[in-house]
């Protein structure tokens, strides 16, 4: 298998037994629900006010491919910082555009692109197996990589200064923060939020974040569980070893560990959420950004 992220990643976004089914699968980039998650722990997904927001769809060309994306920035205002916001594997549902409003609110120009598009649709697969397969085990680095460079340009042409660059990722979005961190010079800061830090080099996901230390150009928080069983904790020491013997940006890059978090500790409408941890990680998340100049 291609993908990056392991089958106990997967075991630990399952649905339990015992919650409660919400009946919104996802119909449109931003809305619902992604069928691979349902049901969803209804009583715990946040819902972001859209007052004073400008949200929804744009589209994105990356040489001649329309990517679609989901964009929240202030309705008021220009030269906006940009955060890059990249999804699970289960694409943009309404999670993701609810974190990007989230960061729209704090005054930042939010885009979460649809990067598994030319592969399939990643919100109607109801099993995680096939999904892996015939989906995201296809989508190679490379692509993501410039359609993140594409989505960057994006903002720049429509009210976003990139000179203020931030991006943050969950799960197998955390692991493509670590990798764009060292790709685009531009970035000032990423939060990986439980990304896979190492893997077997393949021809769709050569190198891995642990590969790329010395290349990191911007500096990279960290927001891991200690429960997590898809992330092993050795894996976060080896990576943190590395790091001190990488790029300026390398050193500059630092890990929090919630020791009794799971995987997907931020994602409010899974079990696997837990508040404090989750409130925890997005104060860190925004202070980060404030002290390495995306604010």
């Amino acid at each position: 298998m291609t993908d990056p992220v392991n089958q106990a990643d997967f075991d630990s976004l399952t649905p339990s037994q015992g919650f409660s089914r919400r009946s919104f699968v996802q119909t449109a980039i931003g809305s619902g629900f992604a069928a691979a998650v349902l049901p969803v722990v209804a009583q715990n997904v946040i819902t972001t006010p859209i007052d004073g927001l400008v949200v929804g769809e744009v589209t994105i060309d990356v040489a001649g491919f329309k990517m679609p994306a989901y964009r929240a920035a202030p309705a008021e205002g220009k030269n906006l910082p940009v955060v890059l916001v990249i999804s699970e594997i289960f694409g943009v549902h309404e999670h993701i555009a609810d974190v990007a409003k989230r960061f729209a609110r704090q005054g930042y120009l939010a885009i979460a692109p649809e990067l598994f598009v030319r592969q399939g649709d990643a919100g109607s697969y109801g099993e995680m197996a096939k999904l892996m397969s015939e989906v995201i085990g296809k989508v190679p680095d490379a692509q993501v990589m410039g359609d993140l460079d594409a989505a960057v340009a994006w903002a720049a042409a429509n009210g976003g200064d990139t000179a203020r660059l931030g991006i943050t990722g969950f799960c197998w979005g955390g692991r493509i923060t670590w990798l764009y961190a060292a790709h685009n010079p531009a970035i000032k800061a990423g939060v990986a939020w439980y990304g896979r830090l190492v893997g077997n080099a393949t021809a769709l996901t050569p190198r891995h974040p642990i590969d790329l230390t010395g290349e990191l150009k911007g500096a990279v928080l960290g927001l891991y569980g200690g429960q997590d069983g898809g992330i092993p904790l050795d894996t976060v020491e080896k990576m943190k070893v590395a790091l001190a013997a990488g790029s300026t940006a390398a050193k500059r890059s630092e890990f929090v560990v919630y020791p009794d978090a799971p995987h997907a500790f931020h994602a409010d409408y899974r079990p696997s959420y837990r508040q404090a941890a989750a409130q925890d990680g997005w104060a860190h998340c925004l202070a980060w950004f404030k002290a390495n100049g995306v604010a």
